[in-house]
Formats: structure tokens, C-alpha cells, sequence
């Protein structure tokens, strides 16, 4: 069943609330899937800086000296970039900031791609959930409120951001299995509903020089988009290709550094609702989900129509 949800604040005044409105509505749908949880939320960046959002079952362990093992590590490639030392400027030092069970790990733009490929080595229990310049991603398993309590999501700071709350009914109750599912920079969705050929699509996606970290189907649906705007689409075209090569019963909710998306298939049995205001356009699997937002009662409220690729940005 699942419950999906999106904020994508117009009003940059509203930005310190981002993780908070965006972890209410997330937990307004529990009872659409308690078994496991994620919000991806888009920051402020950092100039010149990239980051890595890494989930450890070892927190203590693993991320005590991180930022100066990785650090060191890459000095010998990326000199010029990388400084450790907190006097640093930004963009040119090694920071960690931990939440929870989880890190966001800021470093030189240059350096996220060498970084990423370090840390199996340096530390092969992290997970990476999500990379780029603004995007940082949080999930696990259990309940809304527990997840969003756990990383101090009600505190995060963004523009927009998506959430995902899961029932799984086709994989094992796992972090890895959890929404949301980023497959490129700056980029991830989450998704309602069943994809009935992503066997067929992940096989074309691997020959296409894309890796997969879990069986999801929306897995395949977040590396379908990744592929097709690599290839130069921006969001909105490469939804209105999604709507010709995935097949299934779908609802799609994604977020790119300066984008917001939603798409529905053709037939449209999942599920939703819309609302916009001056300030805001919000998602919800349910009309209980935007309830809370501020100005709800005199926002435009609709039901988003099957095939059609709504698209926002910055």
C-alpha cells in the first residue's frame, strides 16, 4: 500500500521548516506502511562542496575519525582541495555532521566521486543513501515517528523534500529496501504501486552501465529517470518517457536539486492528492497528509490526472 509525500516550498521563508512539515505529513501515513521510513530533504549547499549521506549500523565506530581518514586517504590525488583542518575554507575541508545513526559527510565537490569509491575500503559497513550538492537522505525500518525522531528530521533545513512510508509487500523489511531510492546526483523518488517489467528494464539499464544495490522496483524506476536525464532530458521530459517504457500500476513522487515531480500511470488506481499555494506544493497519498500545511485552507486542492507529468522548479 504505501504512503508518499511532497513539500516544495515557493516561499523561501518557510525553508527553516521544511523537516518539520514534511516529517508531520510523513507520519499522518503510517497506517499505510509502518514497516520502514525515509524523507530526503534538498539543503542549502555549501560552496564548492559536495556531500555523501552515509547510514552506519556502527555509528561510534564508524564515523568517529572519518572525515579525517578520508581525508588523508585522498590527499595524494586531491592536495590542492582537501584540508582537514576546520580553519579551512568552505568547500576545501573534510566535515562530518552526525545524526543519529546516520552522517552527512561535506567535502570538495571534486572529491565526492573518489570519496564514494574509498569508503567499502575504509569502512565497508557505511551504506550511502544519497550524493550530490544539496541532497542528503535518511531511512530505516519502523515507523515514521520513530525513524524521523531518530535522525532529527523535524529539525532539517531545505526548499523541498519527499518522504516515503512503507508497506512491503514484494521485498524484505530492510534499510536498504526502504524510499527513498537515489540513483544520481542530487536525485531520488519514491514510489507507489508495482512495476510490471522492471526485471526487463533493470537488465537494460545494467547493460547501460547503471548498478543496483537492492531487487526494488522502484529502484529501477529511480535509475530509469537517472539514465534518461544523464542522457540530457530534464525531469519533466524524462517522466513523459517513463510513461512509455515502465508498465505497472505507478505513482511517482520525485525530487532533483532544483525539481519537483509527480506522475501517475494511465490507469491511476493508487491513490492521490495535490495542493498549491502562493507559498508551497505539497503531495499526499491522502488528503490528511497536506491537512496541517500552513494556508491549506485556501490552497487549490485536485486530484493530479493519470498520464500527466506534473513538474516544479527553482
Amino acid at each position: 500500500m504505501c504512503g508518499i509525500v511532497g513539500l516544495f516550498l515557493k516561499d523561501r521563508a518557510l525553508e527553516p521548516e521544511l523537516g518539520r512539515l514534511l516529517s508531520e505529513m510523513l507520519v499522518s501515513m503510517t497506517d499505510r506502511g509502518p514497516d520502514s521510513a525515509g524523507i530526503a530533504v534538498y539543503g542549502p549547499p555549501r560552496p564548492g562542496a559536495g556531500r555523501l549521506t552515509l547510514q552506519s549500523p556502527d555509528p561510534e565506530g564508524d564515523f568517529a575519525t572519518l572525515a579525517t581518514d578520508l581525508a588523508t586517504d585522498l590527499a595524494a590525488t586531491l592536495a590542492a582541495t582537501l584540508d582537514a583542518d576546520p580553519g579551512g575554507a568552505p568547500g576545501t575541508r573534510v566535515t562530518l555532521e552526525r545524526r543519529g545513526p546516520g552522517a552527512v559527510l561535506h567535502l570538495p565537490d571534486a572529491a565526492v566521486a573518489a570519496a564514494r569509491a574509498a569508503l567499502p575500503r575504509l569502512r565497508p559497513g557505511v551504506r550511502v543513501t544519497g550524493a550530490g550538492r544539496t541532497i542528503e537522505i535518511f531511512k530505516d525500518v519502523g515507523r515514521p515517528a520513530d525513524v524521523a525522531e531518530r535522525f532529527g528530521l523535524a529539525g532539517m533545513t531545505g526548499s523541498h523534500g519527499i518522504g516515503h512510508t512503507r508497506m512491503a509487500t514484494e521485498s524484505a523489511v530492510t534499510t536498504d529496501g526502504a524510499h527513498p531510492f537515489s540513483t544520481g546526483p542530487d536525485q531520488c523518488l519514491v514510489h507507489n504501486g508495482s512495476l510490471s517489467n522492471h526485471n526487463n528494464v533493470r537488465r537494460r539499464l545494467r547493460h547501460a552501465g547503471l548498478t543496483f544495490q537492492t531487487d526494488n522496483d522502484s529502484e529501477v524506476a529511480a535509475a530509469y529517470l537517472t539514465h534518461r536525464m544523464a542522457g540530457g532530458c530534464d525531469l519533466g521530459a524524462a517522466l513523459e518517457h517513463a510513461l512509455h517504457d515502465l508498465d505497472g500500476f505507478y505513482t511517482f513522487v520525485v525530487g532533483t536539486a532544483d525539481g519537483f515531480g509527480v506522475l501517475r500511470d494511465a490507469i491511476a488506481c493508487k491513490p492521490a492528492v495535490m495542493a498549491e499555494t502562493d507559498a508551497w506544493v505539497a503531495f499526499g497519498s491522502e488528503y490528511r497528509a497536506l491537512a496541517a500545511l500552513p494556508g491549506i485552507d485556501a490552497a487549490r486542492v485536485w486530484e493530479p490526472e493519470p498520464a500527466t507529468v506534473y513538474f516544479w522548479r527553482h
